[in-house]
């Protein structure tokens, strides 16, 4: 899960791939009123806004997945929406997986939008390629995976947009290859991370809100993350934890619990923990992408940041925290009653964030 505001400068990264760069092209790439939790957008069914299509929840499924080589990876991804359409990707989180948008993509189909959610490495569909690559974890390496599939699917530039884990992996690419990024929908803000930073401590409530993160740091974390039960009792209690007003049934939680029977899964979640802790080597061939990405780079596309009051590492600043970090348009949304997983929570909401951040 993501360091959130008060956690915004303890995050940092690092990695690369064959095939795919993110120190790329340097060129850099008014505010809308806050809006509320309802899914419903103001002006739903004119053209422009996310029209709700069916209820948030109503969709159970991407229907068939694809697969496509990209990188390292064969990598497992859903796409809705006109083939030649101007593309969005949406970029989940820990402990998600692609359904966080499966109420958000047809919201996006609907206004012309190719929609791609892949499964990050270590979840769903997606696999590694080779036997003998070492499951990391860096965040620039999600990074850079996300950069292989759009050479892979042939895309030029994208709205990214993410939360958790995804937010993290479109600030990096917006802020390295903005000539990747064509705008940003950002939950939490700004998440890249400094390894030195995080070496300090938060405050305590903001330390007990990482009980996980400890936990992974241990053996005993390690072995619950392998064990399929464990697994799933751990994860239902983060979302319990971090979602307080999210309803979600049994089926909810297990359509995405079984992105975690990924045979990495564990591997790649134990590695994120510990290498964001300073516990857990990264390879040194990325060290170039963590220096830069520890000087805090800014991100000139075009952005929305986006606050779930809820969400427990939500610091109640704003966005205030991360303001500076994003010199070109901008705009910052505070949904009120909203937890962690805000685009499965608020669908309308994000969808919306997307379309009004092409147009800024």
């Amino acid at each position: 899960m993501i360091d959130r505001r008060a956690f915004t400068r303890t995050l940092g990264l690092g990695t690369g791939l064959a095939g795919a760069s993110l120190v790329g092209l340097a060129a850099p790439s008014a505010a809308a009123p806050t809006r509320s939790a309802d899914d419903t957008a103001p002006g739903t069914g004119e053209k422009g806004t996310a029209e709700p299509v069916t209820p948030a929840g109503t969709h159970t499924s991407f229907g068939r997945t694809k697969q496509v080589r990209a990188g390292l990876l064969d990598v497992g991804h859903a796409e809705v929406g006109p083939a030649h359409g101007p593309v969005v990707i949406c970029l989940h989180g820990w402990p998600y997986d692609i359904h966080s948008f499966v109420d958000v993509a047809p919201r996006l189909a609907a206004q012309g939008y190719r929609v791609i959610v892949p499964y990050l490495r270590g979840h769903g569909t997606t696999r590694f390629l080779s036997r003998r690559t070492f499951r990391n974890a860096q965040q620039s390496a999600i990074a850079l995976d996300i950069i292989a599939l759009m050479d892979a699917l042939a895309i030029d530039e994208a709205v990214l947009a993410g939360f958790d884990w995804g937010s993290r992996t479109a600030d990096i690419i917006a802020a390295l290859r903005p000539d990747r990024c064509k705008a940003l929908v950002s939950v939490s803000g700004y998440l890249i991370t400094s390894l030195e930073a995080n070496l300090r401590p938060l405050a305590p409530k903001a330390e007990y809100a990482w009980w996980y993160q400890y936990y992974f740091a241990t053996e005993r974390g390690r072995l619950a993350m392998e064990d399929c039960d464990h697994r799933r009792a751990l994860t239902r209690l983060v979302w319990q934890t971090v979602s307080p007003t999210w309803d979600f049934d049994d089926a909810t939680f297990e359509r995405t619990a079984a992105a975690f029977e990924n045979p990495d899964h564990a591997a790649v979640v134990i590695h994120n923990y510990r290498w964001r802790l300073g516990l857990a080597e990264g390879e040194r061939r990325y060290d170039a992408y963590e220096k830069r990405l520890a000087a805090r780079p800014v991100i000139t596309v075009p952005t929305i940041t986006l606050d779930a009051e809820l969400d427990p590492f939500t610091a109640p600043d704003g966005g205030a925290s991360y303001r500076d970090r994003f010199t070109g348009p901008y705009e910052h949304r505070t949904l009120p009653g909203i937890g962690h997983n805000l685009p499965q929570e608020a669908p309308g909401a994000f969808a919306q964030a997307v379309i009004d951040v092409d147009r800024l």
